[in-house]
């Protein structure tokens, strides 16, 4: 079975958008700035799965995980701004060209005496959330481990899908940064897709709602829709990875919006499934 309710979505968007958030910062290359925005915000989703696991459908561990993978996003954020000074090795080479240029080559404002914020802990919040997304497949009742498999790859997709869209959008505030960071992304969320529609094709799963014997309640038509969600994402994430072949610029900006419709055709992936699925 799975099982589609607002704590668990919100749990897999916090601990997937985590886990990548550590692949593209592990190599200190994308300005410190870009980790405050997205453990600012998967805090904010792991707080809001606590909120609506109280108000709707509590399951105590998935729960009391979403509280700990806030507190540790929360807590990795802190560690971030305190030691923010040491920057980030892309920063501090674009500072020292900026300077260069202006002939003040030692107002470089990074101190690389300073500590540095140690990437791993990063994985500590994700580590927690998986634990709860466990949590969260096995109440679902039904075949556990497809539970658990459905809960914990939706997890790692929704999480690829949308940090590549945010990471886009940073180019904006970074715009030296290489393409390598972005083009990752993409490639993550291609590794995870065939798991995800694997995941979902499963009997009790799609195969039987495209076939007809699960009722979806409009006639086979959501069932239609999420092959078309399903197909569109992988056609999406392709078409991003062409774009940043590209050498001007304005790729970058191309891939985004080409990401933001991915992360679109990604959530209906899942969720229709999710809702489709719901009581089978």
């Amino acid at each position: 079975m799975i099982r589609l309710d607002a704590a668990t979505v919100l749990l897999q968007w916090a601990t997937g958008g985590l886990l990548f958030l550590w692949v593209t910062t592990r190599r200190r290359e994308v300005g410190i700035g870009y980790g405050w925005l997205l453990r600012s915000v998967y805090a904010a989703l792991a707080a809001g799965a606590v909120a609506a696991g109280q108000a709707l459908q509590p399951v105590a561990v998935r729960d009391m995980c979403a509280a700990l993978v806030a507190a540790s996003a929360l807590g990795a954020l802190a560690v971030s701004i305190v030691r923010r000074k040491a920057g980030v090795a892309g920063e501090r080479a674009r500072e020292a060209r900026v300077a260069a240029r202006v002939g003040a080559p030692g107002a470089v404002s990074r101190d690389p005496d300073a500590p540095e914020f140690p990437p791993v802990l990063d994985l500590v919040a994700p580590a927690i959330g998986a634990v709860g997304l466990v949590a969260a497949g096995l109440a679902a009742g039904g075949n556990d481990v497809l539970a658990v498999v459905r809960t914990l790859v939706g997890a790692a997709f929704l999480g690829a899908v949308t940090d590549a869209m945010l990471l886009g959008h940073w180019y904006l505030v970074q715009p030296g940064l290489g393409r390598s960071p972005l083009d990752e992304l993409t490639r993550w969320v291609a590794y995870v897709w065939p798991f995800e529609v694997a995941a979902l094709l499963w009997p009790p799963g799609m195969v039987q709602v495209i076939g007809g014997s699960i009722d979806d309640g409009y006639n086979g038509v959501l069932g239609w829709f999420w092959l078309a969600c399903a197909v569109s994402t992988i056609v999406l994430v392709v078409v991003t990875r062409l774009a940043l072949r590209e050498r001007a610029y304005s790729a970058v900006m191309a891939a985004t919006g080409l990401l933001y419709l991915a992360i679109l055709t990604a959530f209906g992936t899942d969720l229709v499934a999710r809702a489709v699925l719901a009581g089978s």
